[in-house]
């Protein structure tokens, strides 16, 4: 298959700086993540595709690589160097500069946000009726000192002296083939063209300062554990006109009472009688979100299944519940008294079973050896 123009999957221009290409990067990749899209197998193709292309595009061998050939497939090694860690990269930074070609452009000083990961813990009330809450997330704020300059009072950075707020400084090169002009990014501004002379005493020229702030989450009925609630623009600020990041909201359903989640159906169990096992009744039992009826059948077995219809979990946004699926557990006495077993022994008389004598068993360790 060929190669799609990691230029056009981006949509960057071929003379974007690598800071337009990552800032580019970043935004597609939020788009497209398979977390934000769920169940979305075009998603996951276009994610994959995104990430490719930066690969390509922030790799400044393989960036030069493509441009000159239109592919990083099958290249073939530079006969100057032989391959190995050589390569027509080396060429360009031999001859023109880290660049390869002379075009050095000054870095932008805006800086989008950092995104942001937060794990939330809910019941399964919550995952019943869907929640809103109001949460404390510790992210970078603007600064509001400087308003997010960095300067102190809020001025805008000064032009470099270095290179004349250019980004870059050039220089004359001796090579084989004569002169050759080169540009590298300027030491003094790391390429951005300006320099912070002042830094703001508050954030200490950051242009942003940590600060916990409050968000409220939509949380909607049916989640599960792992799902993600995306929060474009909720992350940390950018800085000096930076983009703000997202904020992922993961998901924790909590199961440490007495029920088990299996998608929208839910287990539990229930403790009977001897008496409610072989007789059948009718007995009230917990919910998730309110008191229910359970029918006993007569002759119940123990693990015997009783299904509550709808009493389970919604789907995802909402719909039709699943069921509860309470298991009976028939619990037998460990001790009994003198009428009681007399009674038993009874009961199977009556039924033509053979009537136990009591010894080395549940009545033994009771009434002793019969004299």
């Amino acid at each position: 298959m060929a190669q799609r123009d990691p230029y056009e999957v981006l949509g960057v221009s071929r003379s974007a700086s690598a800071d337009e290409i990552k800032s580019a990067y970043r935004r597609l990749a939020r788009k497209y993540h398979p977390d934000v899209n769920q169940g979305d197998p075009t998603s996951e193709e276009k994610f994959k595709e995104v990430s490719g292309a930066y690969e390509v595009l922030s790799d400044a061998d393989k960036r030069a690589r493509f441009d000159q050939f239109g592919t990083t497939e099958g290249m073939p090694q530079d006969p100057f160097f032989g391959g190995g860690s050589g390569g027509i990269g080396d060429l360009f930074d031999m001859f023109f500069g880290a660049s390869g070609g002379g075009q050095q452009r000054r870095r932008t000083l805006a800086q989008d946000g950092d995104d942001l990961r937060l794990d939330l813990t809910i019941s399964l009330l919550d995952v019943i009726n869907g929640l809103s809450k109001e949460v404390d997330v510790n992210r970078a704020s603007e600064c509001s000192d400087c308003s997010g300059s960095g300067v102190e009072g809020g001025g805008q950075p000064a032009q470099c002296a270095g290179c004349n707020g250019s980004g870059v400084v050039s220089a004359v090169r001796n090579t084989f083939l004569g002169q050759v002009r080169t540009q590298t990014a300027c030491p003094k501004c790391n390429g951005y063209g300006f320099v912070i002379t002042n830094p703001c005493r508050k954030c200490s020229g950051q242009g942003v300062r940590p600060s916990t702030d409050k968000v409220l989450i939509n949380i909607p009925q049916g989640v599960e554990t792992g799902s993600t609630i995306h929060m474009p623009g909720h992350g940390s600020d950018g800085v000096r006109g930076g983009r703000p990041g997202d904020l992922y909201v993961v998901l924790h359903v909590s199961e440490d009472g007495p029920f088990i989640r299996r998608g929208q159906h839910v287990l539990t169990g229930v403790d009977i009688t001897v008496s409610q096992a072989i007789l059948g009744d009718e007995m009230s039992i917990d919910g998730i979100d309110k008191e229910l009826t359970l029918e006993v059948p007569s002759g119940a077995q123990p693990g015997q299944q009783v299904i509550l219809k709808g009493e389970g979990l919604p789907p995802i946004h909402g719909g039709r519940r699943g069921d509860l699926v309470v298991e009976l557990n028939v619990t037998i006495p460990k001790k009994v008294s003198e009428a009681e077993a007399k009674l038993i022994r009874e009961f199977a008389e009556l039924r033509g079973e053979k009537v136990p004598d009591g010894k080395s068993s549940l009545f033994g360790g009771l009434f002793g050896k019969k004299k």
